[in-house]
């Protein structure tokens, strides 16, 4: 992929680990001047010491005031990757108000809000790449609110697509990734789902950070890719 990406600026918007720090790295390792923001900068300062060509800056997605303040800032820019999530897990009946907002402030309204203040400063062959997940085309019991938030995460990207044109605009809808968000699970329970999940979805393993990055480094290079949600999820909705 070295060189996809020379001399472009390409955004970052994501916590310092996980698919986030992937995505800003293989952007990097293609030839981008990249830009990692997210709440709490200083941490992003300490987790990108030392890797060249990435530098930080403060964004709140949940405050217009902040992703204005960040475009100022930028001044013009070649492609803007939004891969911050709040999720809001549970049944209806335990359902946090707050928590779904939150999930919706997050990741469709705050990446909405970014393409208005950025896709101004957007140079041409710009591109934003959104995210959404499985959860909206595989619906679970426990999985409501994150589901209808991705399901919005995809028509967003679909209507910016037609409204910032040429601009593209797409959205990737990761699977079951191996990043640290299962980790809560505990050591036993994440190993007995990561098998659950192998042995149903027809790739038989489950997904890294990698294989985001790589479909994001797509979204942003193909120039006649647009409007769409490219499922990186190893087939598990047709389980």
């Amino acid at each position: 992929m070295t060189g996809l990406l020379q001399h472009r600026d390409v955004l970052v918007v994501g916590r310092g680990g996980g698919i986030a720090r992937t995505v800003a790295i293989a952007a990097r390792d293609a030839g981008a001047r990249v830009i990692a923001a997210g709440r709490h900068q200083e941490a992003l300062a300490e987790i990108y010491a030392g890797e060249p060509d990435i530098t930080t800056a403060s964004v709140d997605l949940t405050d217009e005031a902040s992703i204005s303040a960040l475009g100022e800032r930028l001044g013009t820019i070649d492609h803007v990757v939004s891969a911050v999530s709040a999720r809001a897990r549970g049944r209806l009946a335990d359902l946090d108000r707050d928590a779904v907002r939150l999930s919706f402030d997050t990741k469709v309204i705050g990446p909405l809000m970014l393409a208005k203040h950025l896709a101004p400063r957007m140079r041409a062959g710009g591109s934003i790449t959104l995210f959404s997940g499985a959860a909206a085309t595989k619906l679970a019991v426990g999985t409501l609110a994150v589901a209808i938030t991705n399901g919005a995460a995809d028509v967003l990207a679909r209507s910016l697509a037609l409204e910032l044109a040429p601009i593209r605009v797409n959205a990737i809808s990761p699977g079951v990734i191996d990043t640290g968000a299962w980790d809560s699970l505990g050591e036993e329970a994440k190993a007995s789902y990561f098998a659950d999940v192998s042995t149903r979805n027809p790739a038989r393993r489950i997904g890294t950070p990698h294989d985001i990055a790589n479909a994001v480094l797509f979204a942003m290079t193909s120039p006649f890719v647009t409007g769409v949600t490219l499922p990186v999820d190893g087939g598990e909705p047709l389980t």
